[in-house]
């Protein structure tokens, strides 16, 4: 593969990404896991402007469907050790450079969330990666996670009527990793992954149903996610495991069961950025780690050789999270260097 890397820009400790459309154009978000900046980019990397200068502490940012520029996002979880304060916040553009913030939900320790529709309804789903701390690396109270129907109206959310979230899952341990896939239905679910092992969430079906949760797989993960990678018509399940880890595995399901088909030979510590999805027209899946090498790879499936095999797009990087998305009829991956506070856009050819 060739790439092109361009440097958007300086942010200290960069984490979270998110796209975004606002002004009736596609743009893409950065904000930071420390005290910094939340940056508005265009689809060309260009800076649009600042969201906010603080308080940062933001794990996770996602639009409110149907909305101009209106989006959620964590505040105040700066690292599991930090997070006591924190949770989920509603940002609204109001008037041209200004971002109105009022508090959604307080949520200790919320790590990821996002919003799944089904059948017309939104339902926010929102995940802690502990319960309870009383000091440094205490992870004796599992995370859990959390559920309910979003309304579509958001005005009246404030610190002092806040969004009430049953839990719909507890007894998970190190609840770290969340991705938000789709079935060939075309309906939405998510893929949560803890010390535990791999949990597959839909959510409900109507109004006043439950959250139907499958666990696929009790091998401890960090992140993981679900796609058809060689091509046969069913999906593998990638897996960074365990909690902040050093092994990228694929498993592949036969009579019920997910197994191991795929181990990457070569050990990838602090693994944390996952994208799967198409890449120069296959599929694939990116990763990235944050020690030693520090490097974004993307793994796929050779059907010649009827194996998997990987390429490496950058080293020396520290990638936090990525982003891909088409633009100009070009793969591009936006990534959090957090390693080096540096917001870079990858332009990825064959």
């Amino acid at each position: 593969m060739k790439v092109e890397k361009k440097v958007l820009a300086n942010l200290e400790k960069c984490y979270s990404i998110t796209p975004l459309k606002y002004n009736d154009r596609e743009h893409f978000l950065v904000a930071a896991e420390k005290v910094d900046r939340c940056i508005l980019f265009d689809t060309d990397g260009n800076e649009e402007g600042t969201v906010w200068n603080g308080p940062g502490g933001v794990m996770s940012m996602v639009q409110v469907p149907g909305t101009d520029g209106q989006f959620l996002a964590t505040h105040r979880f700066y690292s599991p050790n930090d997070g006591a304060s924190a949770g989920i916040v509603i940002v609204t553009p109001n008037g041209r450079g200004n971002w109105e913030r009022r508090t959604l939900v307080q949520l200790p320790f919320v790590h990821r969330f996002d919003i799944l529709e089904r059948n017309g309804r939104r339902y926010l789903i929102a995940c802690t990666i502990k319960s309870a701390h009383e000091y440094k690396d205490d992870w004796r109270s599992p995370g859990k996670v959390y559920a309910a129907e979003l309304p579509v109206d958001l005005s009246g959310f404030d610190a002092d009527n806040q969004l009430a979230l049953p839990i719909i899952k507890d007894d998970m341990p190190k609840n770290h990793g969340y991705y938000r896939c789709t079935d060939k239905a075309g309906t939405e679910y998510a893929v949560v992954s803890s010390a535990a092992g791999i949990f597959r969430m839909y959510p409900p079906e109507y109004s006043g149903s439950e959250w139907a949760i499958t666990q696929l797989s009790d091998i401890p993960a960090s992140d993981a996610l679900l796609l058809d990678l060689d091509g046969d018509g069913t999906e593998e399940l990638a897996v960074l495991s365990p909690f902040h880890g050093d092994t990228f595995l694929i498993l592949k399901e036969s009579g019920g069961t997910f197994s191991p088909v795929y181990t990457c030979p070569e050990k990838m510590e602090f693994l944390h950025a996952i994208y799967g999805g198409q890449l120069c027209g296959r599929p694939g899946v990116v990763v990235g780690y944050r020690k030693g090498k520090k490097e974004l790879l993307v793994f796929s499936y050779n059907p010649l050789t009827h194996s998997y095999e990987h390429a490496i797009l950058d080293t020396d990087c520290g990638p936090a999270n990525v982003f891909h998305y088409m633009h100009n009829g070009r793969d591009i991956i936006i990534s959090a260097n957090r390693e080096i506070d540096e917001v870079a856009m990858y332009t990825v050819r064959d």
